[in-house]
């Protein structure tokens, strides 16, 4: 099932560090595998979910928690995570990093999400070097860091990449209203697979060329910068740009 089990436990105890700052919601595990992260996080004192589908894992996770721990038989790419405000935290197995996104990010009530991914998954997420589509359509949302780097080391069997540690963080303030998620991600997706050789040509079937030199000039912007470059507040005003835009009556457009 491509589980790489925590053997080091300075990281599990990062990881549950980082949800002792955050509000004292409960807290679901995804994959609690060996239960290395799980008995860290039962030290925060929160009611703990562990969601686990290997059989050999779930009598371990019995075994060692008993009803401390709420344990679930479960996929964590199918498991309903109900209606109460909670936190996430997960070592992800890495074959599965981008499904498990995929399903956690539109989930309306988690706040905060720790996830052990590969390094350079990790990286990208956190816009380490340049944003990614899978980000920048998340980002009005969310908050994303990279908290620390984990050696391959760390885990049993050892993988041939590191791990790193992100934090998603659900924003208080959204910097675009949530019933505007369709379309915007939708200018994001064609913003990313736009054609040019820089922004200010991608931009050509979004908005008139007037309207692309006054955004780049309130933003700050070369013409010649690529959508990974833009930042979570470029990508929300951009946003109310094309939309301001198609807003407007056909004659003044």
């Amino acid at each position: 099932m491509g589980q790489n089990w925590l053997v080091d436990r300075r990281f599990p105890a990062v990881m549950a560090d980082i949800l002792r700052h955050a509000p004292p919601l409960p807290i679901v595990e995804l994959g609690a595998g060996n239960g290395a992260l799980t008995r860290e996080l039962l030290n925060l004192g929160r009611s703990i979910t562990a969601v686990e589908v290997d059989r050999r894992c779930l009598t371990r996770l019995r075994r060692q928690f008993g009803a401390r721990v709420e344990i679930v038989a479960a996929d964590m790419l199918r498991f309903d995570y109900g209606p109460r405000a909670h936190h996430i935290a997960s070592n992800v197995p890495f074959a599965i990093t981008t499904p498990v996104l995929r399903r956690l990010m539109p989930q309306a009530h988690w706040q905060t999400a720790v996830l052990l991914l590969q390094w350079d998954v990790a990286r990208k997420r956190a816009a380490v070097g340049g944003t990614t589509l899978l980000t920048a359509s998340w980002w009005p949302w969310y908050e994303f860091a990279l908290a620390q780097r984990v050696p391959a080391a760390a885990f049993e069997p050892m993988p041939t990449t590191d791990g790193g540690i992100l934090t998603i963080t659900r924003r208080t303030h959204p910097l675009v209203p949530h019933e505007e998620r369709v379309g915007y991600q939708r200018m994001v997706r064609e913003v990313f697979t736009g054609r040019g050789h820089g922004i200010a040509q991608i931009l050509r079937g979004q908005l008139p060329q007037s309207a692309i030199r006054q955004w780049l000039s309130r933003e700050g912007l070369g013409e010649r910068r690529l959508p990974r470059d833009l930042n979570a507040a470029n990508w929300a005003s951009l946003h109310t740009a094309v939309k301001d835009r198609r807003h407007q009556p056909p004659g003044r457009r």
